[in-house]
């Protein structure tokens, strides 16, 4: 049997796959909802076009980081057409290595500018 990539092995990643799987860390979620959250999640910064986001769908399938659900809403919560999204196992493990590259270098930033950590808000 073959063995999975690394995680390590797809970073840094490219920004919109980072944002596609952030999207599906806790949910699944079908194009629309995606490209919704992503426009939501960065204040209108980060807009996933159509074309932009099926085709990084359709990458992060051949590279067994999401895959199709066969789950499905309650038929009146739900449109036929849609194709829903849930990160692989493979998928999450690169979510989770990327994200630790991020606040480490976030860390490094903070501390070479010397700009203090952000407190937790009370």
């Amino acid at each position: 049997m073959k063995r999975p990539p690394a995680p390590e092995s797809f970073l840094p990643l490219k920004p919109h796959w980072f944002h596609v799987l952030l999207c599906l860390a806790d949910q699944e979620q079908h194009g629309y909802g995606i490209m919704q959250e992503v426009l939501e999640r960065t204040g209108g910064k980060v807009r996933l076009w159509p074309a932009t986001l099926y085709g990084t769908l359709k990458r992060l399938m051949d590279a067994d980081l999401i895959e199709e659900s066969d789950e499905r809403p309650a038929p009146e919560l739900d449109d036929a057409r849609r194709r829903y999204y849930r990160l692989t196992r493979l998928g999450r493990r690169v979510l989770a290595a990327e994200s630790e590259r991020l606040e480490d270098l976030v860390r490094v930033i903070r501390g070479k500018r010397g700009i203090p950590e952000r407190e937790a808000e009370s």
